[in-house]
């Protein structure tokens, strides 16, 4: 059973940045996608990057691309989300989320398919 912890969630201004940790008890031993999820007050989760390890292939939600960076660990069972230059409407809680059986050569940017989720960490921005 794969295991995920966020960390590094916390109140920050607008403008200012965050670095978000996520790590994993194990990884997927076929192809899988990692990547971080969040979920405002009053709205659905939506996806904001992931990772596939089939080919290292991003993706971003339009939303967050220039501002926001995942990466991999050297150990490849943690998995980062750096946030700069956040805005208000960037308040959620944020998750860390793996699909198992990914499919290679498609998006993953999506909330179906995840079947671990950490239990996420709260990111506040605002003055």
């Amino acid at each position: 059973q794969v295991q995920l912890v966020e960390s590094g969630g916390g109140l920050v201004q607008p403008g200012g940045s965050l670095r978000l940790s996520c790590a994993a008890s194990q990884l997927p031993l076929d192809y899988y996608a990692i990547g971080w999820f969040r979920q405002a007050p009053g709205k659905e989760r939506e996806a904001v990057s992931c990772i596939s390890s089939s080919d290292g292939s991003i993706y971003y939600t339009d939303s967050v691309k220039g501002r926001f960076t995942i990466s991999r660990g050297n150990a490849k069972n943690t998995v980062y989300l750096q946030m700069n230059s956040l805005k208000p409407e960037d308040t959620a809680v944020y998750y860390c989320a793996i699909d198992p059986v990914y499919e290679h050569g498609t998006s993953c940017l999506r909330v179906w398919g995840m079947d671990y989720w950490g239990k996420g960490t709260l990111v506040t921005v605002s003055s």
